[in-house]
């Protein structure tokens, strides 16, 4: 390419990495994340593993109380909105309320629409993490979460100078560590194993500065 064409390409491409997301991808993005994600958790919840953040936390209230994910999955989050509208705003916010409210709704639905006679813990695990880590990347792209620890970290991070990466992983070894009581050790280590897969499908694809697209 020649230096002339180089110059002009550079600020298209620039131009092309801050196009705005209309209204209609974010709202599908909003479907096909939480859907992703609600997989993912089906596959968990047959299973019999879990993960970390507040997800983590509905799944142990799930095992130990027999109480329904998807209930006590939106009831945890609620506390965190205050902290969301505060250090996120509130368009984040209430793409995230709707994210929380959806996946609480498609996670008791799935089950009913899918079953499994066999399902490998194994795959279950690594799969089950590559789609969560799927649904949770489109969320991101689109300026959405699953809230809870997520937020509550980077609230720490701004009021007291705490690492929110550190934060969120001390959190997330605590409910592991809450898990050996309600779940078997084999199941933990599984659980450790679809975590790791869930955090490298984001950390190849959600880098800081590779993808600025906004909503």
């Amino acid at each position: 390419m020649h230096d002339a064409d180089a110059d002009q390409a550079e600020p298209d491409r620039i131009a092309a990495i801050f196009i705005r997301h209309p209204l209609w991808e974010d709202g599908l993005a909003l479907v096909l994340g939480t859907a992703m994600v609600a997989l993912g958790i089906t596959l968990y919840s047959q299973a019999g593993l879990l993960t970390g953040g507040t997800v983590g936390l509905a799944f142990l209230m799930k095992y130990l109380l027999g109480w329904p994910f998807g209930l006590v999955f939106f009831l945890i989050n609620l506390p965190f909105y205050v902290l969301a509208i505060w250090r996120m705003g509130w368009p984040f916010t209430l793409r995230t309320f709707c994210a929380v409210g959806m996946v609480s709704l498609l996670a008791e639905l799935t089950p009913h629409w899918i079953g499994f006679t066999h399902l490998n813990v194994v795959y279950a695990a690594l799969f089950g993490g590559f789609a969560m880590g799927l649904g949770l990347l489109m969320l991101f792209r689109h300026r959405a979460s699953l809230g809870g620890v997520n937020i509550l970290a980077l609230y720490l991070q701004e009021r007291f100078g705490l690492r929110a990466g550190k934060v969120q992983m001390g959190i997330d070894v605590l409910i592991v560590l809450g898990a050996v009581l309600v779940v078997p050790l084999d199941k933990v280590a599984l659980s450790i194993l679809g975590a790791l897969a869930l955090n490298m499908v984001l950390a190849i694809n959600h880098r800081a500065g590779r993808y600025m697209g906004v909503s």
